[in-house]
């Protein structure tokens, strides 16, 4: 069964490529110019990446990865979505940047990938995709060199326990669910207009779903930290702060976590 979810949500984010590719949220213009994708918090976490070997997980089409490589730092990405790997590699060209991209189930990543790394990233609306976190937990050790880094920031869990697919969003799954989750919407989230059926099954994990998929796994956890600031406006009426980050009117709760944490 997990097997037809993996394939529907492939299917889905090979169909977003294109969209997201051209749309003003993902602007391609800018980045091929030199603007980087990296928001705040993980070049703060990761500030000086230069001769450092990355792994980047759940890389979509490469914009972050790329990034990291303009930094100096030797990256390989990681996605399901053979159309974004092969975007990713057109733009890793086009740009003369050295970063290697592998097409696979993020769980799969240990099958066709043995090097280890000094930092493993991945960032914004990823672990959900994801039914059982102890996998990706045992994975990242793997990859990871003894005294090597993973890093995550990531949309915080109290988002995902809400359906925005109407106006008004509205409390409706469990902090932490082992149920898939199955939505369609119109559109992505980088163009809601797009003329796109979107199908995709997901799953919610809670902070300690999270930091127990990592600690079992050997890592030490560094920092956890919360924050009411969103880098991307991707939610129903955030409000622009003054860093150009978003956050809600109320800020009742989190709107994104990072956890950094080391091999020993």
């Amino acid at each position: 069964m997990r097997t037809e979810y993996f394939n529907t949500n492939k299917s889905t984010w090979n169909q977003k490529v294109k969209i997201h590719a051209t749309s003003d949220f993902y602007d391609m213009d800018a980045f091929k110019k030199g603007t980087t994708s990296l928001k705040q918090y993980e070049l703060n976490a990761l500030p000086d990446v230069k001769g450092k070997s990355l792994l980047h997980l759940q890389c979509h089409f490469g914009q972050d990865t790329l990034s990291w490589s303009r930094l100096g730092a030797e990256c390989v990405g990681v996605d399901i979505s053979d159309e974004a790997v092969k975007l990713a590699k057109t733009l890793n060209n086009e740009l003369s940047l050295d970063a290697k991209f592998v097409c696979c189930n993020v769980l799969d990543t240990s099958k066709y990938i043995k090097e280890t790394f000094d930092i493993v990233f991945t960032s914004y609306g990823v672990i959900g995709w994801l039914p059982d976190l102890k996998p990706w937990g045992k994975m990242i050790a793997e990859r990871l060199n003894k005294g090597g880094v993973f890093y995550i920031a990531e949309f915080h869990p109290i988002v995902w326990m809400y359906d925005y697919l109407d106006k008004t969003p509205v409390m409706r799954y469990a902090y932490s669910r082992e149920e898939v989750i199955y939505e369609e919407e119109q559109g992505t989230y980088a163009d809601e207009t797009a003329d796109l059926l979107s199908k995709t099954y997901s799953w919610n994990h809670g902070l300690g779903q999270v930091i127990n998929a990592l600690t079992e796994a050997g890592l030490h956890i560094d920092y956890l930290n919360e924050y009411d600031e969103s880098p991307y406006n991707v939610l129903p009426d955030l409000v622009e702060t003054k860093s150009g980050n978003y956050e809600l009117k109320e800020k009742l709760y989190p709107l994104v976590f990072e956890i950094k944490a080391t091999k020993l």
